[in-house]
């Protein structure tokens, strides 16, 4: 009895061990900002209040605009379905919303399915390599990023984050850590869901 309780409780230690890695890791990937050159950039919808985005979203699309103003991408896909309730897509508020910040209608392009993120990544990913392209900046919250990367190298791309760093969620520490704390949870099911996640698309810790 006494060696199967030593051995639950090293298995315990081992799971906070590895936990708390996946949570280092979740936290260092929020930490980067990798914009350069790409096929295009792929911004993750967020809620909107009957059909104006909520400040969430704005600070995503607000850092979107500012990459395709430095011509990192010629196109900047939107994604995010309909909620229950919604009469508009947050991909739809969201290429409003870029068309009036001055960004030309051809170069948003709608994906107005998608639920969650992992319903969105696969949307953008089908839309990419239909057209031969396969290199994506990332945008969202910080928090997210790191399983937005795994999700992105399922699908066969390689991605680089530049995450927004004016959201409110970033302005609130404590919350922006239980974001983190639930992310780390959720990478791990991506990568056991893809069965790998590519060097080069993903962000390794230094050393």
């Amino acid at each position: 009895m006494k060696r199967l309780l030593r051995w639950l409780l090293r298995l315990v230690a081992l799971g906070a061990v590895l936990y708390g890695a996946i949570v280092f890791y979740v936290w260092w990937v929020s930490r980067l900002d990798q914009r350069r050159p790409a096929d295009a950039i792929v911004v993750l919808g967020a809620a909107h209040y009957n059909g104006r985005p909520s400040e969430v979203l704005r600070a995503r699309l607000d850092q979107a605009a500012v990459l395709y103003a430095a011509r990192l991408a010629p196109v900047v896909v939107v994604t995010g379905g309909m909620a229950e309730g919604d009469r508009v897509s947050e991909a739809t508020v969201s290429q409003r919303y870029l068309v009036g910040r001055g960004l030309p209608d051809s170069a948003v392009v709608v994906l107005p399915v998608g639920r969650n993120s992992g319903q969105s990544m696969a949307s953008a990913a089908e839309w990419l390599q239909d057209r031969g392209l396969e290199s994506v900046l990332l945008v969202s919250d910080p928090f997210h990023m790191a399983r937005l990367v795994a999700e992105a190298r399922g699908h066969d791309l390689v991605a680089w984050v530049s995450p927004t760093r004016t959201s409110p969620i970033s302005r609130r520490p404590g919350t922006e850590l239980q974001r983190m704390a639930s992310e780390a949870l959720k990478v791990p099911v991506v990568w056991f869901t893809h069965l790998r996640v590519g060097p080069e698309a993903s962000p390794r810790p230094p050393g």
